[in-house]
């Protein structure tokens, strides 16, 4: 069985507070690409978007970004 994952995004309460699925059932490599594109755009420099996750067929959160704070999930290895 291949595990399929989604892509959530959320803009802040400037742009109305939207939570937005940006692609659904897609591979870990996809998810990726569109996580990278949601962290790294002009809306999330600008702080129009909040928050970006990928969840699994779960429903689990594989990966989470908060805007100034960067990924906070999964957390890094400092040692």
């Amino acid at each position: 069985m291949t595990d399929t994952f989604s892509v959530w995004y959320y803009s802040n309460e400037a742009l109305g507070s939207i939570k937005e699925c940006e692609c659904s059932g897609v591979g870990f490599a996809e998810a990726t690409k569109w996580f990278k594109h949601h962290t790294t755009n002009v809306t999330a420099n600008l702080g129009l978007t909040k928050r970006v996750i990928i969840v699994d067929s779960g429903d689990c959160i594989v990966a989470e970004w908060k805007h100034g704070k960067g990924v906070i999930w999964p957390k890094e290895d400092k040692s």
